[in-house]
């Protein structure tokens, strides 16, 4: 069976953007030449279609083959002209005010994101990426198998959170740890 995999990048204190939300590859979630190394290494399907371009990053993904996302995460690339930011992964956006995909190859699922992430985890194929945001990867908690979190050193005191909604305690297993010379960890952790 696939796995739900939430792979993100965090700061110290759990959060995944500003209060704005805007774009996160700021100086407290700094995209790094060691991050970009680890990602192009390890995680290559995870590069944005424009940016796997640029590098000369082919080929089918590594870990997965689906990439799940919510509006507001969506919506970053859509600003910047952007309507499908993963073309090489199934692309997969949960919103309940979207009334029709900007992109044909992206599916909009507006209703039971639980249920529709458990068909998904059934079918035949690579694991589920889910990108973000924090109120999506809340209400799949209870699928979420791995999480991968790209923690920063930074500390911003507010903002989106990993985890946007109710009191929910569920506990996860460390499983590796890589500490990148920028002083980003990358820590993996296994549903318990």
């Amino acid at each position: 069976m696939r796995r739900l995999v939430y792979y993100v990048a965090t700061t110290l204190d759990g959060f995944i953007a500003g209060s704005d939300g805007g774009d996160p590859s700021t100086d407290y979630l700094p995209v790094t030449p060691d991050l970009v190394a680890f990602i192009v290494e390890h995680f290559p399907e995870t590069l944005p279609g424009p940016a796997r371009e640029a590098m000369g990053v082919s080929g089918p993904g590594r870990h997965f083959d689906t990439v799940l996302e919510g509006r507001a995460s969506y919506e970053l690339g859509l600003a910047a002209g952007v309507t499908d930011a993963y073309p090489h992964l199934r692309h997969l956006v949960f919103s309940t005010s979207m009334a029709t995909s900007p992109d044909p190859a992206v599916e909009l699922v507006g209703a039971d994101a639980l249920g529709r992430v458990r068909e998904l985890k059934a079918e035949d194929g690579k694991d589920l990426w889910l990108v973000g945001g924090g109120k999506l990867a809340h209400a799949l908690l209870p699928e979420i198998d791995r999480l991968i979190v790209k923690q920063n050193r930074s500390v911003i005191g507010s903002g989106i959170p990993m985890f946007d909604g109710p009191f929910q305690p569920t506990l996860f297993t460390p499983v590796d740890e890589v500490l990148l010379e920028s002083g980003a960890r990358v820590l993996t952790f296994d549903r318990a």
